[in-house]
């Protein structure tokens, strides 16, 4: 057993089950297999003379599907954004200059957030006044040289 499936075991089953279906519903076999039940489901239409209950299978097979699906798949992405949040904060921890805070932002209110993303945008916004200031320096100097040679 490799590393990866020793940490795997040690997962609650939930979260194995949920990881091992989000993974295999992702494939292109999984795709080609629904389309199939769907085709092998509309060619026997004629046979059961397009009855309610030939429809009624679809619906709740579809229905049945999409709502278990809906939590196996919120359960993966929450691990999975709870994973990609540690590993930017270990980054912005680790980066000399970043502010720390930035680490702990999935901690903030909403009006927090709308305050440090409207500061963001200052800081952005700044810089790129500094750059284009910094560009024009450049161009100009590069006239002035262009000009001195000819």
């Amino acid at each position: 057993m490799d590393a990866k499936q020793t940490h795997q075991a040690e997962l609650p089953w939930f979260a194995r089950f949920a990881h091992e279906i989000a993974r295999l519903s992702g494939k292109p076999i999984t795709f080609l297999l629904c389309v199939a039940a769907v085709l092998i489901w509309a060619a026997t239409g004629p046979y059961f003379h397009y009855s309610d209950t030939w429809q009624l299978v679809i619906n709740t097979s579809t229905t049945i599907v999409t709502f278990l699906m809906v939590f196996l798949i919120q359960n993966t992405q929450n691990r999975d954004a709870l994973a990609l949040q540690i590993k930017l904060s270990e980054l912005i921890i680790a980066m000399k200059g970043a502010p720390n805070r930035i680490a702990l932002i999935d901690q903030l209110s909403d009006a927090e957030l709308e305050k440090l993303q409207q500061e963001c945008h200052e800081h952005a916004q700044r810089h790129h006044q500094s750059a284009e200031i910094v560009k024009r320096a450049l161009e100009r100097r590069q006239k002035d040289k262009q000009k001195s040679k000819a």
